[in-house]
Formats: C-alpha cells, structure tokens, sequence
C-alpha cells in the first residue's frame, strides 16, 4: 500500500509514476488527499474539544468546593455537551479513516524508474536470451502427449477426481516432480535462504498483508465457513510471518524458501495457451522470500535474478529473462523479472518465475519495521521470486529432453529421480 506521504509530497508525480501501469489514478488520489485534509480537520476539532472538556470537568470540582452548585451544574450540563460532540467526532472520524484505507488500498504499487514504458506483454524488455543446443527428434511431441505416451500425467483423471486443471502424476511423473521439489529446495537453502514448511490456507489478514486482497478475492479459493484462503503461492504465509514484527538492522537479510502446493481459480482462462499443464488451478512450487534494507533491495533483486538463472541454466533448457513493462506488471511489485523457457514443440515460451521488488508497499501494509539508527521505525522492504514453478518446467523437460530413446533427465536430477531416463 502507497504511504501517503508518497502521494501528498509529488500529487502530480503520483499519478505520472501510476499512468506507467495503465492506471488513471487522479480521481482516487484527489479523493484520498481531501479524505486526509478532512481526517486532519476532524482530529483538530476533537482535540479541541476534548482540551475543553477536560478543563471544564476541573472546574466542576472547584466550583462544587467553593459552593457554587447551580454553576457547576451548569458547567456539568456543558460537559455532556462536550461529550455528545466528541462521541459524534471520533465516529466521524473513524468512518473517514475507514474510507481513506478503503481508497488508498485501491492504488497499484510506484513501477521502479527503470521499468519500460508498454500496457501488454509485447512491451516487455528482454534483457537476456539463452538458446538450447538439444538435438530433437522431428516433429517434437508436446508434454500432454509425451506424457500420455509414457503414462507419466492423466489429464482425464484429473477431471474425473476434481475438474479440469487438476492432473494426477503417476509412477516416473509424479517421482520427477518430487525430484524438483527437493532439487530446488536444496538450492535455495544452499544459496542461504531458510527452509520453512508454512500452512497452505490463509486468513483474511495475511491475504491483505501481501496484496492479494482485497484486489484478487476472485482469483483465490475461498473456504468460506472459516474465511481461510487457499494460497496461490507461498509468498503469502511466508512474508507474512513477519507481519506486524519490527527488526533490528543486524537481522537483515531474512531469506526464506518454501514448498506449497498452489491453488488459482484462474477464471476466464481457456484456449490453446491452456493445454496441458500449460495453465492449472492446483499445482506445485518453490517460493523465495527476502527482506531487505531499503538502500540494498535493487542489490538483493538482482541476487536473486542470479540465483533463479543458475537454477534454471543447471535444468540445460533454453530460456530468456524479461523486464516486465509496466502495464504488464502485478499490482503489488515495483520492478519483475520474468523467467520464460522455450518450448520446442509448442513453438512458444512459457513463464516460469517471476521476480519482484515490492519496495515498501507490502511492508505498510504488513507493518513491517525495522528500527534505525535514528532509533526510529521504518518500513523494510519485500522481495519475492518463483524458484521455480513446476507446471511448466515439467512441461519443457519433457519436451526438451525426448528423444528416440524416450525421456532423458537432466544430470543434476539424476540423483534425485533415481533414474537417467523415462521409457
């Protein structure tokens, strides 16, 4: 969530900074700034008045012991006046705060100054581009035949157990998907990141926390007899763990790794892009999660971006990173690199990690502080980054790597699979 000192400092600034991700937010900010001049009168008036009921309640006591009773009845009478009129201020009060939250939680995240000018994906920067030397067979099969040919996915079960977007791995398929869990895991903690195992439902205050609520309620599987969320990815539980908690600067870098399933309804999504495990509603990834000092959160993205690329260069697929433009960025991230891998017999390539700086705009909403030198608290900053999604990666592994032969796994898997090959 923007502070509103991010919008009262440069009004102009703000909406230039927001019309970067297509966002027309005048009318919003305008509202927000006369909501605050409001909240600021109405406190003005109630401190007033409660400075006033509070010298005229003193002088009850005096008049009483002086005598004057009629008068201290009077003032009494008085009082009560003050009373009604502070009871109606502080509910004024309360009702323009909870409008002001209301609009200001409306407002997407300031896009970093680096972020490319665009509204749609064709816009994104490449800023890296890696092709596969694999030698393929003719004609390369894609996944959802592959793994039909080798009895590795069933799509058809999937839907018979629960709907579509809910595949069932079976023998090799489901074994390899365990082989990444753990490959990827051992990378992350490797590379320094704690290895925590978080609930994979939230409630609604973690949602918020994170900005999925109250912007993307849609898209989330909702439990509704407990208000509990279905995580659509661990980046929820996992930077919420340090909701409402102030740091010192020595605990600085918190860097944590996490295995959830995920859960997205995905709604509206249909068509050829969502074939296979192109695009599912339950599916399983490993998340990272770091906090940072404001001065060295660009150092620590950029950390990551590395760290994601040597995961994804050790799988041997050919891959590209992006820098997403603005129009094409989340609502909550201030700068996002994507990871896409090419699929050879899809002819197109396919997301695979997204890795954003959030700045500060979780931490307000999270109220996540540290303490400075200035003994003062400040907001950290948030990052997070797929590492990776498994969906997709599956899906170029098993096209990447057919052959005649059948599947072959990459070596760094190998000891993890227990097998070189899917036959």
């Amino acid at each position: 969530m923007l502070t509103l000192k991010q919008i009262r400092d440069d009004r102009e600034g703000a909406i230039r900074k927001l019309a970067k991700k297509g966002f027309d937010a005048a009318e919003i900010i305008d509202k927000v700034i006369a909501l605050d001049d409001r909240r600021k009168a109405i406190q003005t008036e109630l401190d007033e008045t409660l400075a006033t009921q509070n010298r005229a309640a003193k002088e009850i006591g005096a008049l009483m012991g002086q005598g004057k009773k009629e008068e201290a009845e009077e003032r009494k009478r008085f009082v009560q006046t003050l009373k009604e009129t502070s009871s109606r201020l502080q509910a004024e009060s309360t009702a323009v705060q909870d409008e002001l939250q209301s609009n200001l939680v409306l407002l997407p995240n300031f896009p970093a100054e680096i972020v490319p000018e665009g509204l749609t994906a064709n816009e994104n920067l490449v800023v890296k581009i890696v092709e596969s030397y694999t030698k393929l067979p003719e004609n390369p099969l894609p996944h959802w035949e592959l793994a039909r040919k080798y009895d590795i996915i069933d799509f058809d079960l999937g839907v018979k157990l629960t709907g579509a977007g809910f595949p069932v791995y079976k023998g090799k398929g489901a074994r390899l998907q365990r082989a990444l869990i753990n490959f990827f895991l051992d990378c992350n903690t490797k590379a320094g990141y704690l290895e925590v195992e978080p609930p994979v439902m939230v409630n609604e205050a973690s949602g918020f926390g994170t900005g999925q609520l109250p912007d993307k309620e849609g898209q989330m599987y909702h439990a509704t007899v407990d208000n509990f969320y279905l995580v659509p990815t661990a980046e929820v539980p996992v930077t919420n763990i340090y909701r409402d908690v102030i740091l010192s600067k020595e605990d600085f870098p918190v860097k944590m790794t996490a295995y959830t399933p995920c859960f997205r309804r995905e709604a509206g999504s249909y068509g050829k892009d969502v074939r296979g495990l192109n695009r599912l509603h339950q599916f399983d990834k490993v998340e990272l999660v770091q906090l940072s000092l404001p001065e060295v959160s660009y150092e620590a993205l950029d950390g990551m971006v590395a760290h994601v690329e040597s995961i994804v260069k050790a799988l041997g697929l050919p891959y590209r990173i992006l820098r997403l433009c603005g129009g094409d960025m989340s609502f909550t991230s201030a700068l996002t690199y994507d990871f896409e891998v090419y699929s050879e017999a899809q002819k197109r390539w396919l997301e695979v990690s997204s890795v954003s700086n959030f700045e500060a705009f979780q931490a307000n909403r999270l109220k996540l502080r540290y303490r400075g030198d200035d003994k003062k608290t400040h907001l950290a900053h948030t990052l997070n980054g797929s590492s990776l999604a498994l969906p997709r990666i599956v899906a170029a592994l098993l096209e990447n790597y057919q052959s005649e032969e059948g599947i072959r796994i990459p070596e760094v898997l190998i000891p993890y699979t227990g097998f070189d090959i899917i036959k």
